[in-house]
């Protein structure tokens, strides 16, 4: 009989908190996975049957997600697209932004193009040429700017008085119809030296710069210019210098015509509305989503 003892085998079976030998965790990837197939697929058809202008808008889109968001969201657009910012008009990707914006365009774009034809008229007019010096005209934050202004030996008015000389005269005249070419609205403002003509303290330059300012409007009526497309005549007296450095040069003389852009007219329009101002806040505030 042998020694040997017998050998006793232990076997220890390991099984799975759910089963199987490596769980159910491979099914929540095959599941994402096939949630993002889906996902890309879709986008490609969407992309597939897009035109054009569309993938443009949904590409700006992703360009800009924040002024999107901060523009209000699903109503930043004003397309009726089920894409945001696509529909045949790809300048309403951004809704209400971006139309402004295009109407801003366009109207800089007018008065840019008024400026050309007011700079041709000065060149070939007879009546500019030999006062084309005297004329500047340049764009603003305003709009369209135009200044007639002294020279020492050629002045706009008679001295210390809104008496309009004839070639003054002659210029506002030949303006006038120009003028009419655009709906938008005029500014005047006259503008003095530092100099003080009069020992009558109450009429001074202030007095002065505007009824030069409202002289020159009559002028400008008198030549064809509608009147309604004044919106304001203003005398700023001497305390806006072209020549800063001198205030005593004739050129500080001057007044100023400003054809307005639309965002600067509907800004003073609003500011000076005699509407109450509760009821602007109100009707604001209603407006307001």
């Amino acid at each position: 009989m042998s020694d040997e003892k017998p050998r006793v085998i232990f076997k220890h079976v390991h099984k799975g908190k759910h089963g199987g030998a490596h769980g159910g965790g491979w099914k929540i990837a095959y599941a994402d996975f096939m949630t993002a197939m889906m996902a890309f697929f879709l986008v490609m058809w969407l992309l597939s049957i897009s035109s054009p202008k569309q993938r443009e808008g949904i590409a700006e889109h992703f360009r800009m997600p924040l002024r999107v968001a901060l523009s209000g969201g699903d109503k930043s657009s004003l397309s009726t697209s089920m894409i945001p910012g696509g529909g045949a008009d790809v300048m309403h990707v951004e809704g209400e932004v971006r139309q402004a914006d295009a109407e801003e365009q366009a109207d800089a774009e007018r008065l840019a193009e008024m400026k050309k034809k007011l700079d041709e008229l000065i060149e070939k007019s007879p009546v500019f040429q030999q006062f084309r010096s005297q004329i500047l005209i340049d764009i603003t934050t305003e709009g369209l700017r135009l200044q007639i202004v002294d020279t020492e030996n050629r002045p706009m008015f008679e001295l210390a008085s809104a008496r309009v000389v004839p070639h003054m005269r002659a210029i506002l005249r030949e303006l006038a119809p120009a003028l009419n070419g655009l709906p938008n609205k005029i500014t005047l403002s006259g503008h003095t030296d530092a100099i003080v003509y009069t020992n009558d303290r109450s009429y001074g330059n202030w007095e002065l710069s505007s009824d030069r300012a409202n002289a020159s409007r009559r002028e400008l009526v008198a030549g064809g210019m509608a009147d309604g497309k004044v919106l304001r005549v203003i005398g700023l007296a001497d305390s806006m210098h072209l020549d800063k450095a001198d205030p005593r040069n004739p050129i500080n003389r001057r007044i100023s015509i400003i054809l307005l852009n639309h965002r600067t007219q509907e800004r003073i329009e609003r500011e000076n509305s005699t509407e109450p101002v509760g009821t602007r806040i109100g009707k604001a505030a209603a407006k307001a989503p």
